[in-house]
């Protein structure tokens, strides 16, 4: 059956729908909107649900509000318990956000407006798709109750994290391990004992899931999407690797009035002479890490643009928002080459602007995405959950990076004198260049790949020709 005759025939978007789970953390509501509103381009009917609070957080962050306004995307608030949503604890010894793990565990209670919403659906509804997050599965275990419904994993993560984490055929991943993978981070300290319990709840329901889709595409983890892809097989499962879902081709601001400063700033910069530095939206700095990184980004007397937040809360829409301190006068000696900004940013515009040449990042997968498709290098400084491993992705394997901290280290601070010295090796060295050089090849397959055409888009026709099937 000819994918292209599917998407273009309405009949097909009448006949089946498709409800989206999200987990309740930024990246991870992101990542499953941007998926939304490509499926929804194909006259299927989406439904989004999620908390109310954290819709709003969706919603307002997302870079194309034309794309929100499609009449195939219905967005539910469900209710959850109350829950505590404490500040960040920036000075633990963990750079895990535990501080969100009372939202986390609300989420849980999602299930019975999940199943209402599956029961009303499926009522009109020929077919009915169910995408959840990995982190849902407990949530959407209803599915398996309704004969004309079948569910979907996304997973948030990189296929390569996934391959060495979620695969039951370790004589594979032992092969790549002993192969290519020698000095791969440790799992220690990535997570929590109460967060760890949350993913072993989802084990027992991500069985009755039909396929896994991955943000990824082949050009960034090609070896790791045919060995999951083999597994998979052998259970009679699909894989579908669609990414990157945020490739600049949604955003509606640059045309708008509401264009950053950071965007003005950069605009007078020479070509790729301005590092970005950001650690995401779920990290907090101990006080005197943010004192040593400012410091150094001051001696390597490299161009930045520095986002200073701090980390989501639960609800981000309660309690103020803690101003970081940085040393006395610093924003004044540093304002000739450096910008300190302590609001929300449009990252993929920056990164894809000529003037960005780095990228010193937490390496969540979205910006690890991000720097690529803008072919821009990565100083990778990774803090919890799969970022380690992210990191390893990116500076051992793909070789498009350079490594601030090792994760064995991830206790100690790091000096402002390695900072600097780090950042001069990817900005101004004929090794920075030359990782520059490799992002940039890597980076344009990787756009190409998101194109009419390319293998992302391709396997998203694939997974709409496979769920829309008769």
């Amino acid at each position: 059956m000819d994918a292209t005759n599917i998407i273009q025939d309405p009949s097909h978007g009448a006949q089946v729908e498709v409800i989206v789970v999200p987990f309740p953390m930024y990246s991870h509501l992101d990542q499953l909107l941007r998926l939304s509103c490509l499926i929804a381009a194909h006259n299927i009917p989406v439904h989004y649900a999620t908390t109310a609070t954290h819709l709003r957080q969706a919603k307002l962050r997302f870079n194309s509000q034309t794309y929100l306004q499609n009449s195939n995307i219905h967005f539910h608030e469900f209710p959850t318990p109350h829950f505590l949503s404490p500040p960040p604890i920036p000075n633990s010894s963990s750079k895990f956000p535990s501080h969100l793990q009372p939202s986390f565990e609300a989420s849980m209670h999602l299930r019975q407006p999940t199943a209402a919403l599956l029961r009303e659906v499926s009522a009109t509804a020929r077919w009915v798709v169910v995408i959840h997050d990995f982190l849902m599965a407990y949530v959407v275990q209803d599915v398996g109750s309704l004969p004309n419904a079948e569910s979907y994993t996304f997973c948030a993560v990189s296929v390569f994290h996934y391959s060495l984490r979620g695969m039951k055929d370790q004589n594979s991943v032992q092969v790549l391990l002993d192969q290519e993978l020698k000095g791969i981070p440790s799992l220690e300290g990535c997570s929590t004992p109460e967060f760890r319990n949350l993913i072993s709840l989802q084990y027992d329901f991500l069985s009755l899931g039909a396929g896994i889709i991955f943000n990824s595409c082949r050009s960034i983890e090609g070896t790791y999407i045919d060995l999951v892809a083999k597994e998979m097989n052998s259970r009679n499962k699909k894989i579908w690797a669609v990414g990157p879902l945020n490739h600049g081709k949604t955003s509606d601001r640059r045309e708008s009035n509401s264009r950053h400063k950071c965007l003005e700033w950069l605009d007078k910069q020479v070509p790729k002479s301005v590092l970005y530095v950001s650690f995401g939206t779920a990290t907090s700095m101990a006080d005197e890490q943010i004192k040593e990184l400012a410091i150094g980004l001051e001696q390597s007397k490299q161009k930045f643009i520095w986002i200073l937040r701090d980390a989501d809360r639960g609800d981000t829409f309660a309690g103020d928002a803690k101003r970081a301190q940085l040393p006395e006068g610093y924003e004044e000696r540093v304002k000739e080459f450096g910008l300190v900004v302590r609001d929300w940013v449009p990252q993929l515009e920056i990164l894809g602007h000529p003037s960005t040449g780095g990228f010193m990042s937490h390496c969540g997968w979205n910006s690890c995405l991000e720097s690529i498709i803008m072919g821009v290098p990565i100083a990778a400084w990774p803090m919890h959950s799969d970022q380690p491993r992210n990191a390893f992705l990116v500076t051992d394997i793909l070789k498009v990076g350079v490594a601030i901290n090792a994760w064995e280290k991830r206790e100690e601070i790091v000096n402002s004198s390695t900072i600097a010295r780090d950042v001069k090796s990817l900005m101004a060295s004929k090794e920075g260049d030359e990782t520059r050089k490799r992002v940039e090849e890597i980076g344009g397959a990787t756009r190409q790949a998101v194109e009419e055409g390319g293998i992302s888009r391709l396997e998203l026709y694939s997974f709409i020709a496979h769920i829309t099937r008769e």
